[in-house]
């Protein structure tokens, strides 16, 4: 059992409404890049729906792709991510997806956490295991 942790930095992204009427919840697709640094070295993607409520604060649920290296070993692997963004900073948890894992990172599996305090630095950590 390992555990990465460090710091991404949010590159770009877009929000896009797909639904926003009187009286619903408003529901967006929001598309990101990260670059990551820490135990985890590499380039982030990910692809998440927010939903808002009224308060303006949101749940979202999204798929996270993360290539490069964990503590040195070289691949890729995919994450479910689920999370609240209270309308300044956004907290969440991953968990690998089984079978994602390429190269080094074959068979990886475990899960995680992310807090992003507001504007582009985030802090993560990931408990992950090999096998």
């Amino acid at each position: 059992m390992g555990r990465a942790t460090g710091r991404f930095t949010v590159t770009g992204g877009s929000e896009q409404t797909v639904r926003d009427a009187p009286g619903e919840v408003r529901l967006t697709r929001v598309s990101g890049t990260q670059r990551f640094g820490g135990a985890i070295v590499g380039e982030g993607s990910v692809e998440w729906v927010f939903c808002y409520r009224p308060d303006r604060s949101a749940r979202f649920v999204g798929v996270q792709r993360i290539e490069g290296s964990i503590d040195g070993r070289a691949g890729s692997l995919v994450m479910e991510s689920i999370g609240d963004h209270d309308g300044r900073q956004s907290k969440g948890h991953w968990h690998v997806i089984p079978g994602s894992g390429t190269g080094e990172l074959a068979g990886i599996g475990g899960e995680g956490s992310f807090e992003a305090p507001g504007g582009s630095e985030a802090t993560f950590a990931l408990e992950y295991h090999l096998g």
